[in-house]
């Protein structure tokens, strides 16, 4: 199957407010970024708003993109102060039957449920992008809004590698369709990279994506005639599970969120 992910060793260093990507700088910064590194929404959902009037800065509506915070200053969105919050990036090995949301009016058991991290109620955590609720494996969960609006989107290409048990053996046909396309709703789509994760067993599959349709390796699967048993995402942007059982989680290394920077080259400063 697809080679394993090299590591860096970790360094040893003391976090701060300029080197940490874990905690967003608040000074001199233009306000679409501080907005994005807070959490609260995209760069350009941040321009919007402030083209919009919704954006106070030490009580005075600012309205003109390209206008910066520094420190000190008090930024107010929709009556709500925005303060730069220090970024948590979470890993999660998520179990079956769960739900990749912040919340379920339903009752059912979500992600952020499984997080046990003290005051996360304040931090503004949430799932980057998603998983079925059948489907287990690697999520990150974090607040930090421009980091994960960057690694769900396409231009970064972020690979996420997905274990697939089929009900049948695939057969050779089907594997090749895998890899030059699969019509779904007119549209061929494929994907970037297709192996039998164990030689000895035709059910299982390895499929990797740069990108992330609703259900599309089920979709995928379906399309051929057959049904997923089993659906596991082993690698995203270069995070894996190994050593973490299902159902638990662990905070980032700080070598690892800056590999995740530099994958969508965000500066760390």
């Amino acid at each position: 199957m697809a080679r394993k992910s090299s590591r860096r060793p970790e360094r040893k260093r003391k976090p701060d407010t300029e080197s940490d990507p874990g905690i967003p700088p608040a000074n001199n910064v233009r306000l679409n970024r501080f907005l994005a590194m807070s959490g609260v929404c995209s760069r350009r959902k941040a321009d919007e708003m402030i083209t919009a009037g919704l954006v106070r800065i030490n009580g005075n509506v600012v309205s003109q993109l390209g206008t910066r915070v520094s420190a000190g200053d008090k930024v107010v969105v929709n009556g709500r102060l925005i303060s730069p919050t220090k970024h948590t990036h979470i890993l999660l090995n998520k179990p079956r039957d769960t739900i990749t949301t912040t919340s379920d009016d339903r009752g059912r058991a979500t992600v952020l449920d499984l997080v046990t991290i003290a005051g996360k109620e304040d931090m503004g955590l949430f799932p980057v992008g998603r998983l079925d609720r059948n489907t287990t494996g690697v999520l990150l969960i974090t607040n930090d809004g421009e980091l994960a609006n960057r690694l769900m989107h396409p231009r970064y290409e972020i690979e996420k590698l997905y274990v697939v048990r089929a009900d049948r053996p695939v057969e050779e046909v089907d594997f090749e369709r895998l890899r030059s396309g699969v019509d779904l709703d007119g549209e061929l789509v494929q994907a970037d990279q297709v192996t039998f994760a164990d030689p000895a067993d035709r059910h299982i599959v390895g499929i990797s994506l740069h990108e992330g349709r609703n259900r599309q390796i089920r979709r995928m699967m379906e399309a051929l005639g057959y049904e997923v048993k089993k659906l596991e995402r082993v690698r995203y942007a270069g995070l894996t599970t190994s050593r973490l059982r299902r159902g638990r989680w662990r905070t980032l290394e700080p070598f690892e969120v800056e590999g995740l920077y530099r994958k969508v080259k965000l500066k760390t400063k």
